[in-house]
């Protein structure tokens, strides 16, 4: 399944390039206005802070929510108290746009993540292009050396990487990066199944100055409870946002 979301995604950045160039993108990144500091945002703090996602559809659960307004729906998330805002950009399977992310961009005054399968420069510079603070990298779609330069490539641009893992291994290839901000996703992204334990399974396993992110697998506060006495900084939440009120479940998660 990674793979073949990951050839997708590479695939429609392909075609996205043959009508505006790689020279035209990296230009209108650098046109923007600074990154937000995404770390300060989501620093350790004496309660759990969460990154609330504007997410469509998944490949595991089909369709989710229309949201025909992706800027409402995140400004809904600020009004609930999230420190950041995820959006998908993947077409195939999450129903996602770059303009889903410019859009949320100019509505809220919060970080804004770019939730993706990036593994080409060209990505990134999209990303920034489109007002993303924030980039996503899966350690599991890249190998070591583009990885790195991928990461590098980020930082460079005054944005922060969400190093994605999910496994020890994987952890300690975060760490060789100097990754900051890093996540474990419960979701097998090889098979969409979930496993609520893996946080806390690797939690002793984060780079020491990281700030933790746990991802996936949140439908209630309980879950969020358990992610926070496992170490989570933070938790990613997705589909329980997009289904519900997403301004009174992410009050019931934060309390």
């Amino acid at each position: 399944m990674l793979d073949s979301l990951l050839a997708g995604a590479l695939a429609d950045a392909a075609e996205r390039r043959e009508r505006t160039s790689l020279a035209d993108v990296e230009a209108a990144a650098l046109a923007r206005p600074a990154a937000l500091d995404a770390l300060a945002a989501l620093a350790p703090a004496d309660r759990v802070k969460i990154i609330a996602e504007v997410k469509r559809a998944s490949p595991s659960r089909g369709d989710l929510a229309a949201i025909p307004d992706p800027a409402l729906q995140a400004a809904r998330y600020e009004q609930g108290g999230a420190s950041a805002i995820s959006v998908l950009t993947e077409g195939r399977r999450f129903k996602g746009t770059l303009a889903d992310l410019t859009a949320v961009r100019e509505r809220v005054t919060l970080p804004v993540l770019r939730k993706d399968f990036v593994a080409d420069p060209y990505q990134v510079f999209e990303a920034r292009a489109a007002g993303a603070d924030l980039v996503l990298l899966i350690v599991a779609a890249l190998d070591q050396p583009a990885l790195a330069g991928l990461h590098a490539l980020i930082g460079e641009l005054g944005m922060t990487a969400l190093v994605e893992a999910h496994d020890a291994d994987e952890l300690a290839r975060a760490a060789d990066l100097g990754a900051r901000l890093v996540g474990v996703n419960a979701r097998n992204l090889s098979t969409f199944e979930l496993d609520q334990t893996l946080f806390g399974s690797l939690a002793d396993r984060f780079p020491a100055d990281a700030i933790r992110v746990a991802e996936s697998a949140v439908t209630t506060p309980d879950d969020v409870r358990r992610y926070r006495a496992d170490g989570a900084d933070v938790v990613l939440v997705g589909e329980a946002l997009v289904t519900g009120d997403p301004v009174a479940t992410l009050r019931a998660f934060l309390a």
